[in-house]
């Protein structure tokens, strides 16, 4: 089948352990009893773990920049759990990107080594980069909240005719104009905004879905996160959550036939708190209605290493864009972006959506 170029705009905890994954999951044997354990596919459409290889990356961070990937994947600021030490030596040095909209100006006031740290080299031709390197996609982990170079690097793959997989809830997969694009360029692209394994979204969209099959009213529902990662300080300006927001709000919303008023509803990120390093907590609570009026509550606290959670949906998300580029497909991948994402371009059920990839992947879906 041959093997899955892949480039990556930015080297954080996001990143690093998809990198880490991929080098896991490729050293467990073809008879290995465990070799599946934790992904969704080993197999998937003939390419495994082991197909997936590194070609290029792009950051912004002088701890990063310059630097082997295997040795900036463990840098500073990143603070993700290591479950896979020993990275594969790939060619590749980080290159340094556009800063444009992809640091908040208030992590100025936090240690260095929770913050980014800009480097002063020049920024490398993002566009030449890509072709140079032979990739098929890019993959964006850019911070929430960066609209101006999630854009930029949407607009190099388009010019570099490669896929592009959106990561973050900045609204490009999900947009028609960017989607009519990539379409006529024949380049296909799965966005917006990664959804976890077993993280707050799928579980809050499980449940919702479930008060709405059951016959069960709901009447007010929040989720409230917290985390101490790169991630979470950059959320703590509010001016960069807006499409944060909208992606996870839509995201349990779409589970319902009659929507929540929107004063009933509460989801997002809640603080930083920075000893929790990559765990995410997340708070969730439902009231509702069902038989006879009867009230019931349901409240919840889970807790995860959020880069992990994100990775292992990541590495099936490269696989479907690298089928779609050999079948010859562009656009909007709506399966996979309706399984995978948390803000795709039309919202299904999660059940639903799973049947969707499945066809996708054995051939019977075109998108």
């Amino acid at each position: 089948m041959g093997k899955i170029r892949v480039a990556i705009a930015g080297l954080g905890n996001c990143a690093s352990s998809l990198i880490q994954g991929v080098e896991y999951y490729s050293k467990v044997g073809n008879g290995h009893p465990d070799r599946s354990l934790g992904l969704m596919h080993y197999d998937l459409g003939g390419y495994r773990p082991s197909d997936i290889e590194f070609v290029a990356a792009i950051d912004i961070d002088r701890r990063k920049v310059g630097k082997p990937l295997r040795e900036a994947i463990f840098a500073k600021p990143n603070c993700t759990k290591v479950f896979c030490s020993r990275v594969a030596d790939y060619p590749v040095r980080v290159q340094m990107g556009e800063v444009l909209d992809g640091v908040a100006s208030h992590m100025e006031d936090h240690p260095e080594e929770r913050r980014f740290v800009i480097s002063e080299r020049k920024a490398c031709d993002v566009v030449r980069l890509l072709e140079k390197t032979g990739a098929d996609m890019l993959v964006s982990y850019m911070p929430v909240g960066s609209e101006k170079a999630t854009a930029f690097y949407a607009e190099a793959c388009l010019r570099a005719g490669i896929g592009f997989i959106n990561c973050i809830p900045v609204f490009i997969g999900s947009d028609r104009g960017w989607a009519k694009r990539f379409a006529e360029r024949q380049v296909p692209i799965i966005g917006d905004d990664v959804k976890s394994q077993i993280g707050a979204t799928i579980i809050h969209r499980t449940l919702t879905k479930l008060f709405e099959d059951r016959g069960v009213k709901l009447d007010f529902t929040y989720q409230l996160n917290v985390g101490g990662n790169t991630d979470f300080l950059n959320m703590l300006n509010n001016g960069r959550l807006t499409s944060k927001k909208i992606s996870k709000t839509e995201a349990v919303q779409s589970q319902l036939h009659k929507p929540l008023d929107k004063e009933n509803v509460h989801i997002g990120p809640s603080d930083y708190i920075p000893w929790l390093y990559d765990n995410k907590v997340c708070f969730l609570r439902m009231e509702g209605r069902g038989f006879g009026h009867i009230p019931i509550h349901v409240e919840l606290r889970l807790s995860v290493e959020d880069s992990p959670n994100s990775a292992g949906v990541v590495i099936d998300a490269v696989r479907c864009c690298k089928i779609a580029r050999d079948r010859g497909v562009g656009g909007a991948l709506v399966s996979p972006s309706s399984y995978f994402m948390k803000h795709p371009i039309q919202q299904f059920s999660d059940e639903a959506a799973r049947d969707m990839v499945e066809e996708f992947i054995a051939g019977n879906r075109e998108r």
